[in-house]
């Protein structure tokens, strides 16, 4: 181990031997701590090559369990987002390729800070059951076409155990890092096609267009390195996606997509997503093919009517959706007006998403228990006009929220200004194939 940091801080570059030895070391313990977080540093300083990248992943996710899903009948997708507020599009893009004929067989995490986590928005629904048998999750995706569940302790324990040093010793923010600890995990999980969704902006880890791109980049290498069909849709987080952030309150705006209403920059973000899958599952020919066969899935009511199987399946009341003006319990909110006249210049997406933290919609630590009915409804976004008493954000709260600090938080997030052309970024960037970037802006 004494050779391998001092190999990687003078800038060499390990081979596959020797990066599968200091994973499978660290995992099972005979590596220490001091040790791992010295090559962590020799990494962020000095950088991993895109084939160092590969293998560490594939290490990484050979620590554990990795999903045989060879008794799915379909083609197989996952979809996976760098994390962002208001970000329900996989409630969306599922039942919309199911309907398809892809397989959508997905394990998901559950959020920390001020991203939400798609498994707590499904256990707001009544009943859903998200830790289910793995013969169940196989039954489930053979005759309705998707299920999601909870993430299993085994799969890619390195990457947890990793992750937790490099919290603690300021080696989060290395391109090479982040990108094994995503495919890690995605790769374990088994799937055929793989779809990124990169976030980019104020509510997003990668704050900058060029690093969203580059971390981009690397993950569609590393899987196409793995066999996968892969992809990865740059999207905007400089304001929430959609109008809602909370669990219930996402899962509300995401049943209203799916039955042919709802936000556009939610609808164009979960209808090019869901197109990159077609296309990486045969579907289509090209991206614009499947925009358009997204589309008509919506309008012809099939998405939405997988997904009530979807949620029966995992034992789930879909009833909930015929009468979804009632599925939230909204009887108490608080209006944040403006106290200004002019134009929103900027938004602060990641106090938007801590203040719904604030209100118990999100947790500070993993032990936290979220309020599914809290939340927050953003109803004024980057461009538009406002005037003095005009309402902002409304807050859902209950009896244990910190109002008072969220809305000191939404206050402060806001930046309004006479700037007349001040408008909202595209909601895609553009995407990456197996090959090269596509300019999506419009």
């Amino acid at each position: 181990m004494y050779q391998i940091i001092t190999k990687k801080k003078r800038g060499l570059e390990l081979t596959k031997e020797e990066i599968y030895k200091v994973v499978d070391g660290y995992t099972r313990g005979s590596i220490p701590d001091y040790q791992m977080s010295a090559l962590l540093m020799a990494i962020c300083l000095k950088g991993m090559s895109n084939d160092e990248t590969a293998n560490l992943t594939m290490a990484m996710a050979e620590s554990g369990d990795m999903l045989d899903l060879s008794h799915i009948n379909n083609i197989t997708a996952d979809k996976h987002s760098t994390g962002g507020v208001g970000d329900k599009t996989s409630l969306i893009i599922g039942p919309i390729v199911a309907a398809n004929g892809v397989a959508v067989a997905k394990m998901s995490g559950r959020g920390l800070g001020h991203t939400g986590g798609t498994i707590d928005k499904l256990e707001s629904i009544c009943g859903f059951q998200t830790e289910i048998s793995e013969e169940e999750f196989t039954d489930i995706v053979n005759s309705v076409g998707i299920a999601i569940v909870g993430q299993s302790a085994q799969l890619a324990p390195a990457d947890k155990k990793l992750y937790a040093l490099r919290d603690v010793t300021a080696t989060v923010d290395n391109v090479s890092l982040i990108a094994s600890s995503i495919m890690s995990k995605k790769l374990a999980a088994g799937s055929q096609v793989i779809v990124l969704d990169v976030k980019t902006g104020s509510g997003a880890f990668m704050k900058e267009l060029a690093d969203s791109k580059k971390l981009a980049e690397i993950m569609v290498h590393i899987g196409k390195t793995a066999g996968r069909k892969m992809y990865a849709l740059i999207t905007d987080m400089n304001q929430p996606l959609g109008n809602y952030v909370g669990n219930k309150l996402e899962v509300y705006e995401a049943v209203k997509i799916l039955k042919g209403q709802g936000p556009e920059d939610l609808l164009d973000a979960s209808l090019y997503l869901s197109a990159l899958i077609l296309c990486g599952a045969g579907k289509v020919n090209n991206i614009d093919e499947g925009y358009l066969l997204a589309k008509k899935t919506i309008e012809c009511g099939a998405a939405l009517e997988k997904f009530k199987e979807f949620v029966n399946a995992q034992h789930g009341d879909p009833d909930f959706v015929n009468d979804i003006e009632n599925f939230c319990k909204l009887n108490r909110y608080i209006e944040v007006k403006a106290d200004k006249d002019g134009y929103v210049n900027k938004i602060d997406t990641e106090a938007i998403g801590m203040a719904s933290m604030y209100l118990g919609g999100g947790r500070a630590t993993k032990d936290d228990i979220i309020d599914p009915d809290v939340g927050l409804y953003v109803s004024k976004k980057l461009g538009d006009k406002v005037s003095v008493g005009d309402t902002m954000v409304k807050l859902y709260i209950s009896e244990k929220s910190d109002a008072d600090k969220a809305i000191r938080t939404i206050k402060n997030a806001y930046l309004i200004s006479d700037d007349v052309s001040a408008g909202a970024n595209s909601h895609v960037y553009g995407y990456y194939d197996e090959n090269s970037y596509h300019d999506l802006l419009k």
